[in-house]
């Protein structure tokens, strides 16, 4: 069984960064795409961005893209989610989550078996 926890997040004024991170428990995380989801109240969990097992691809949502850097330590079982010039509309839960497959970067939670149970991020204005 795989665990995901997730760290990071607080409140923060629009403008402000952050860093989130998310330890993997087990002993396969290198060989596992990681993404980043978020859910705001009252909407559906969207894609944010994802990384593929060598850390050397990957993808992201236009509402973050230039903003957002996603990166993994595999030595260390830890992928981060660094966000900057955060805007009120950034203000959300964020997940991690493991890709059920290997391949690749999987942007559709679908494509994801575990999850961490989230950390809120919320940004004033």
């Amino acid at each position: 069984q795989v665990q995901l926890v997730e760290s990071g997040g607080g409140l923060v004024q629009a403008g402000d960064s952050l860093r989130l991170s998310c330890a993997a428990s087990g002993r396969t995380f290198s060989i596992y795409a990681m993404g980043w989801f978020r859910q705001a109240p009252g909407k559906e969990r969207e894609f944010v961005a994802t990384i593929n097992r060598s850390g050397d691809s990957t993808y992201y949502s236009d509402s973050v893209k230039g903003r957002f850097t996603i990166s993994r330590e595999n030595a260390k079982n830890t992928v981060y989610l660094q966000m900057n010039n955060l805007k009120p509309e950034d203000t959300a839960v964020y997940y991690c989550a493991r890709s059920r497959e290997t391949a690749s970067t999987y942007t559709r939670a679908v494509d994801y078996t575990y999850w961490g149970q989230g950390t809120q991020v919320t940004v004033s204005s």
